[in-house]
């Protein structure tokens, strides 16, 4: 242990109990950060991973039951998450006489009047627009404690110094003398609360933009998918109408 290392312990030990009752509300904030952080970018690297396989999988597919398989598989993927909702609300739709496609270029659109197959698909819509929002509200999830942590530890932090300061000035009074070696010990201490707070803030700021950006292009992409799935089952009832025409 360096002599810098056992300063600041012994300055932590020596401050007041309000300071260190402030670094001890840091080291929560920073700990739990850290936690969320390495969950997070475990969770978002995982969901990218999974939902970019099931992407080349689906458009490569002729089938949407096979995608539906592997969709199954990929339990990280909310990409793979919504298209199992979309598909398994088609397959109801199918049932209760709306219009079920079978593959992406192919559709059993049967003998059901034309408004009564896309009354199926507002279903279709519906469930879709349901697991987007129930995947951005997973993928959010714990995310916004960093923001917190970024926004309110250089204040409590902040605070520590302000309160032991206070203390060394009140201690100076009691004493009678300013001279460097009486105030430099206790505002020293005081200090220790403002760094604690900016070493828990910036990487709870820095992790919480960085999973944001990643969380915007994870939504951007469901609502692609969503509007192209969408587009083929839309697609293929047209074809088939015109067929029948």
């Amino acid at each position: 242990m360096t002599v810098a290392q056992i300063d600041l312990i012994h300055m932590i030990s020596n401050a007041g109990l309000v300071v260190q009752l402030v670094l001890l509300t840091l080291l929560f904030f920073s700990v739990t950060s850290w936690a969320i952080i390495l969950i997070k970018s475990r969770y978002i690297k995982r969901a990218f991973k999974q939902s970019s396989e099931f992407n080349e999988f689906f458009w490569k597919s002729r089938d949407l039951s096979n995608a539906f398989a592997r969709a199954k598989q990929l339990h990280g993927s909310p990409l793979a998450r919504i298209f199992r909702i979309g598909y398994a609300e088609l397959k109801k739709t199918s049932q209760s006489g709306s219009p079920s496609p079978a593959t992406p270029s192919q559709a059993n659109g049967g003998n059901l009047p034309f408004d009564t197959k896309f009354a199926g698909i507002d279903n279709v819509k519906r469930a879709l627009r349901r697991a987007i929002n129930t995947e951005m509200t997973r993928m959010t999830q714990m995310v916004p404690f960093l923001a917190t942590t970024g926004n309110t530890t250089p204040f409590i932090g902040l605070f520590g110094t302000v309160w032991g300061i206070m203390n060394s000035f009140h201690g100076i009074g009691l004493r009678g003398s300013a001279s460097l070696a009486v105030v430099a010990p206790g505002i020293s201490e005081a200090l220790v609360a403002t760094a604690a707070g900016l070493a828990a803030a910036i990487p709870a700021v820095i992790a919480f933009n960085h999973f944001m950006n990643k969380i915007r292009i994870v939504e951007t992409e469901l609502h692609s998918f969503s509007a192209d799935f969408l587009n083929i089952i839309e697609r293929d009832i047209l074809r088939i109408e015109r067929r029948r025409q």
